[in-house]
């Protein structure tokens, strides 16, 4: 069974090298508006987005990340953020007190952030956009929220980058279905080490995913 959307799914590839035009203001705020309509825990919205463009800003960004060049290459970063800060300051306005210590509340918006970002990607990609999560963006928070200036209650979930893409992406192997899709309880009976059809174990088939990872990336950045 397939759809349009299903099809433009499975397309999906982390874009880490990118042409020099701009991506249009509109377009990025087109792809947020659109992550927006994603669901959110009790409608409270509990994220912000912050879009760098400005060379210097990208290159320092780039460095707190882990010194990634598609960082600096790509037109567009966009830094995914929990904020319990908003929420915080809507209380306040009303006389009232928000619990935002706990684990819970933090949990709530960072779901909250992670669907928004994935919606967004999808809108991203349905305009021919490519992308590319950046979890380094958490390698060096404190400079990360001074660079961002981000308020207090409000955290870097995850980077972005976001361009037009030099080539079609490299479509990543994903597991097999049986070994994540579960039916009435959780169930690890088909990970036998040893299968009558000799197929690959559920451990081989990890390891190959992992190490095919890891052999493009060392040919990618030439550390052969």
């Amino acid at each position: 069974m397939t759809t349009p959307t299903i099809e433009q799914i499975y397309q999906h590839g982390s874009v880490r090298q990118y042409k020099s035009y701009p991506v249009p203001a509109e377009m990025v705020e087109s792809i947020v508006a659109a992550g927006q309509r994603g669901s959110t825990s009790s409608n409270l919205q509990m994220y912000s987005v912050v879009a760098v463009t400005s060379d210097e800003k990208r290159d320092q960004l780039a460095t707190l990340c882990g010194n990634q060049a598609h960082i600096r290459q790509a037109p567009v970063f966009l830094a995914w953020c929990a904020d319990l800060s908003r929420l915080e300051r809507a209380a306040e306005m009303r006389g009232r007190q928000v619990v935002t210590n706990g684990a819970e509340h933090f949990l709530l918006a960072a779901v909250d952030v992670a669907i928004l970002m994935q919606t967004a990607t999808l809108a991203a990609e349905s305009l021919n956009l490519g992308m590319c999560y950046i979890g380094a963006i958490r390698n060096n928070p404190r400079e990360v929220i001074e660079l961002l200036n981000l308020p207090r209650l409000v955290f870097p979930i995850c980077g972005m980058t976001l361009g037009w893409p030099l080539r079609k992406p490299r479509i990543r192997p994903r597991l097999p279905l049986d070994a994540i899709l579960h039916w009435e309880t959780y169930d690890t009976s088909g990970e036998e080490l040893e299968k009558s059809n000799n197929n690959k174990t559920l451990a081989a088939k990890l390891l190959d995913i992992s190490y095919d990872t890891l052999r493009y990336q060392v040919k990618k950045y030439g550390l052969e």
